[in-house]
């Protein structure tokens, strides 16, 4: 399944609660107990965090992340959602993949 990744910027402190907090982590397990959720989590830094999804497509995705009490309620004002082509063994480190090829050309 394709696996998406969800940039969460912008981060607004004052809209934080324990309640919304409460509410984003039963959305994490919720997304992880369907197998959607593949790895979450924040920055050091305390201004942005990364959401990878496994999702059918794009649009799928979107819903996913536009699901998140945290994006709903401000905590991240900004979401950036953008499809992850993965490098790994089994695929050669996409060394035959299109968009590989393309820059051969």
């Amino acid at each position: 399944m394709p696996k998406f990744i969800a940039f969460l910027s912008n981060k607004n402190k004052h809209q934080f609660s324990e309640q919304l907090l409460l509410k984003h982590v039963a959305h994490l397990k919720r997304l992880n107990k369907q197998g959607k959720l593949f790895l979450c989590g924040p920055f050091t830094d305390d201004k942005s965090a990364l959401q990878i999804l496994n999702a059918k497509n794009i649009n799928e995705a979107n819903d996913l992340v536009n699901e998140d009490p945290f994006i709903q309620q401000g905590y991240y004002k900004q979401v950036e959602v953008k499809e992850l082509i993965e490098a790994n063994a089994d695929n050669n480190w996409l060394m035959d993949h299109p968009q590989t090829e393309e820059k051969r050309n």
